[in-house]
C-alpha cells in the first residue's frame, strides 16, 4: 500500500499497473535479482516490496496476506490420442531394463509454479477491470466500483474486492471506458477563437442587461422605491449564479475559475436562505462577481495590446510557395480524414471529451488480455472463465518480474504464514 513519496519514482524503479511512461520504463530496466551481497532474508524482502508495487498496489498487506494461498494450481497438457489408446500399464512396462516412455519428450518445458504467488489478487473485481482494459490503471478500475459504474451478473457491485467466481459476466459503463482509455482531447486554436468570441459575446450582453436592470445596490440605495421583497433578491441572486455559470463556461484561467466557484458557493448559500436574505449580503455578491469580471477584462486587455497581430494576408505572405502548397495539402488532407471517419468514431456533441475516439499514449505495451478472460469490447463486458493456472512454459497471471524473483517473493509468504 502506498504511503509517503512519489508514485512512480526514478531513484526507486518499481512497475505499476498503469499505462504510463513510467512503468513501462521500469518494466525495460528490469534484471535478475542480484543475490552475491544480501542475506537471504534481504533477498526476500527485496522482491516481495518490488512484486508487491505491482500486483494489488491498492490492497493493504493485511488483507493479501489473508489471500495468500500455498497450493499454487497447474496443469499438464496429456495427448488425448495417447490417453484412447492406453489404460496406464504401459507405464510399468520395462522398469529396470531401461525402456522409455511412450514418446515422451527430453526436455520438456518447465512449469513457471512461483509466477502463480499473486494469482488470487488475479480474481478481484476491480484487477479483472484491468486486465479486461477497461481501466487504465489498477486503481481507476477501483474507482470505477466506488462510484456503482460496474454490473456483475446484471447487479450494481461497489465492492472492488468482490471474488469474482468462473462463469461471472461483468460490465463497466462505456462512456467511462472510452473516457479512461481514450487520449485526453485538447482544444484546437479555432476551438478556442470560437469560445473567446462566444464569451465577448456573452458579456457584452451582460453588459446591456445590467444597463436595463440596475443592480440591486442601486435600487435599494434609490430613495424613490421601496426596499425589494425577499422573492426579488431571490430572482437576482439566481440570475447572478447564471452569470456565474456562463463565465465558468468561457476559456478563463485555472485560478479565475477558482475564484468564481467559491463566489458560485457563497451564491449558492444565499440562495437556500433566501427567505432571511439581507440585501447587504446581495451587494456584496454583485460588488465581487464586478470586481471579478473587470479583473478578467484588465487581463485580456492586456494579452491582447502585447500580443502582436498579424493577419491572415500577411502571414501568407511571409510563405515561400513551397510551404504554402505543404500547408494546403496538410487542411485538404485533414479534411479528407475528417469527412471519410467511420460512423462508430464520429464526433458526438453530446460527449466531445469521449468522441472521436483514440487510444491513449503507451497503451499498445500494455494492450494484452489473459486467457482467463473472455472480453467483448463493443458492450465494455467481459465474462471469468475460470481461475489462472500454470501450465509447462507458461503462468497465466501476467507479471513482469524474473521467475527467480517470484520464487523469492513467494517463500517471503510461505514463511510470514
Amino acid at each position: 500500500m502506498r504511503k509517503k513519496g512519489r508514485f512512480h519514482s526514478l531513484k526507486k524503479l518499481r512497475p505499476r499497473q498503469d499505462w504510463s511512461r513510467w512503468s513501462l520504463y521500469s518494466i525495460s530496466q528490469l534484471k535478475p535479482p542480484i543475490t552475491s551481497p544480501k542475506t537471504f532474508f534481504q533477498q526476500k524482502w527485496t522482491a516481495k516490496s518490488l512484486t508487491r508495487a505491482y500486483h494489488g498496489e491498492q490492497i493493504r498487506e493485511k488483507v493479501w496476506k489473508r489471500m495468500f494461498k500455498r497450493n499454487l494450481p497447474a496443469v499438464v497438457s496429456m495427448d488425448y490420442k495417447y490417453l484412447a489408446r492406453n489404460d496406464g500399464s504401459e507405464q510399468a512396462a520395462g522398469r529396470g531394463a531401461g525402456a522409455e516412455g511412450p514418446k515422451a519428450p527430453k526436455n520438456p518445458p518447465m512449469t513457471p509454479y512461483m509466477q502463480m504467488t499473486y494469482y488470487p489478487i488475479e480474481r478481484r473485481l476491480d484487477s479483472a477491470i484491468f486486465r479486461s482494459l477497461f481501466a487504465s490503471s489498477a486503481r481507476q478500475a477501483r474507482q470505477f466500483c466506488v462510484h456503482g459504474l460496474v454490473k456483475v451478473n446484471g447487479k450494481k457491485m461497489v465492492y472492488p474486492g468482490y471474488m469474482l467466481n468462473p462463469g461471472d459476466l461483468f460490465q463497466v459503463e462505456p462512456s467511462s471506458v472510452m473516457y479512461a482509455t481514450g487520449a485526453p482531447k485538447t482544444r484546437s486554436s479555432t476551438a478556442r477563437r470560437i469560445a473567446k468570441e462566444k464569451s465577448t459575446a456573452r458579456a457584452d450582453e451582460w453588459n446591456e442587461k445590467s444597463k436595463v436592470n440596475p443592480p440591486t445596490t442601486e435600487l435599494i440605495q434609490s430613495t424613490n422605491r421601496e426596499e425589494p421583497t425577499a422573492a426579488e433578491l431571490k430572482t437576482h441572486m439566481q440570475s447572478l449564479m447564471k452569470d456565474v455559470e456562463d463565465v465558468l463556461n468561457e476559456d478563463v484561467s485555472a485560478k479565475d475559475k477558482q475564484k468564481f466557484r467559491g463566489l458560485r458557493q457563497q451564491i449558492r448559500k444565499s440562495i437556500s436562505l433566501w427567505k432571511t436574505a439581507n440585501p447587504e449580503t446581495i451587494s456584496t455578491l454583485d460588488s465581487q462577481f464586478d470586481f471579478l469580471k473587470n479583473a478578467i477584462r484588465a487581463r485580456s486587455a492586456e494579452l491582447e495590446a502585447t500580443t502582436p497581430t498579424t493577419t491572415d494576408a500577411e502571414s501568407t505572405t511571409l510563405m515561400s510557395s513551397e510551404d504554402q502548397q505543404k500547408l494546403k495539402q496538410a487542411f485538404e488532407k485533414l479534411k479528407l480524414e475528417t469527412e471519410h471517419t467511420s460512423e462508430w468514431n464520429k464526433r458526438n456533441a453530446a460527449a466531445p471529451y469521449a468522441t472521436p475516439w483514440r487510444p491513449r499514449d503507451y497503451m499498445s505495451a500494455f494492450a494484452f488480455i489473459p486467457r482467463y478472460l473472455e472480453v467483448n469490447q463493443n458492450i465494455c463486458a467481459a465474462v471469468y472463465l475460470r481461475h489462472p493456472v500454470a501450465r509447462p512454459g507458461l503462468a497465466e497471471v501476467p507479471t513482469p518480474f524474473h521467475l527467480e524473483t517470484g520464487q523469492l517473493a513467494f517463500n517471503w509468504y510461505l514463511r510470514r504464514r
